[in-house]
């Protein structure tokens, strides 16, 4: 174990404690370095949504894409749609879960599958014309471990399939934004790397404070028009800000019943959990990243799953010193 500070882009320290297996610079950028201790062999790999390997020497498109955000960090991009191609729809639809309940369609994935590429050469047409229309999601409840209810929602294959992609694509943008110490949903990463980053700051550290956080509802309850002028900070192609706005917008079906959203994102959804780590990179990254730089007097780490957080502080007085949400 180096006894280095690991340092993001910035030069902010997150950890006093490097894992001795570093990540490959060409794949990670400054901003996605963890926080944490060595791998265990048990600890697997998310498939990486965001990145698309080049067949030839020259880069990709979607490469090129991620090379200027990493360059550039204020760059906004104002044409992308046209990377949502055929062959990326395809690969979306391969990546999706065969046995996944169907949406409102009624459309199973080895259903749709039978003439998939006449129907993905249609879809393809409809998102570049602008007659692509989401469907409502279809409102399930799942139990929780407290008696409570979790309502999930199962979007129709089409809407998987152009979240799947859209989200490969902002992904590009997104991941060389996105700091250290957020481990949900993200590509390469996983559960098991935000126990490692929760392992150090317990064990290797003089913890004086632990506050395990959750937001209530935050699915639920997210605010569309900040999430909308999160995503236009770095996202300048009105096609795409209006697809999400479609998703978002799209409204639940319970009961046969259509119900109009005004706030939330559903879960279940396939984009949800991209736009979850925006809004949250706005609201509580970016706030943390300046308290502890600013205002902390003693060493601060922070692990973010999704909506779950564990900040941890190591003088007293310091007190609460973050919240996630």
């Amino acid at each position: 174990m180096s006894g280095k500070s690991l340092m993001n882009g910035g030069g902010e320290s997150y950890c006093g404690i490097l894992p001795t297996k570093q990540p490959n610079k060409s794949e990670r950028s400054p901003a996605e370095v963890v926080e944490g201790r060595p791998q265990t062999k048990e600890n697997t790999r998310q498939p990486n949504l965001g990145r698309t390997p080049s067949r030839e020497s020259r880069p990709s498109g979607l490469e090129r894409v991620r090379e200027a955000a990493r360059k550039n960090g204020k760059l906004k991009f104002t044409a992308l749609l046209h990377h949502v191609s055929i062959d990326l729809l395809r690969r979306s639809y391969y990546s999706l879960k065969k046995q996944a309940a169907p949406g409102v369609d009624g459309m199973t994935w080895e259903e749709y599958g039978q003439d998939l590429e006449a129907r993905l050469a249609d879809l393809h047409g409809r998102i570049h014309r602008g007659a692509y229309r989401a469907q409502p999601s279809r409102r399930v409840w799942i139990p929780k471990a407290d008696g409570r209810q979790r309502p999930l929602g199962v979007a129709a294959l089409e809407d998987k399939i152009v979240q799947y992609a859209v989200g490969t694509v902002l992904n590009q943008i997104w991941e060389e934004d996105f700091l250290g110490f957020s481990y949900g949903f993200r590509p390469r990463r996983s559960q098991h790397d935000a126990l490692d980053a929760l392992w150090v700051g317990v064990v290797r550290k003089r913890v004086n404070w632990i506050l395990d956080l959750d937001i209530r509802s935050f699915f639920d309850k997210l605010q569309h028009s900040w999430l909308v002028q999160f995503v236009e900070h770095r996202i300048g192609d009105r096609r795409l800000v209006r697809l999400i706005q479609k998703w978002l917008k799209a409204g639940v079906m319970e009961q046969g019943q259509w119900n109009e959203t005004t706030e939330g994102s559903p879960q279940g959804a396939v984009i949800s959990p991209v736009l979850a780590n925006l809004y949250l990179h706005h609201v509580l990254d970016l706030w943390v990243k300046a308290w502890r730089k600013k205002r902390a007097r003693g060493d601060v780490i922070i692990v973010r799953y999704a909506d779950d957080g564990a900040p941890r502080a190591q003088r007293a007085e310091e007190g609460p010193m973050c919240v996630t949400a």
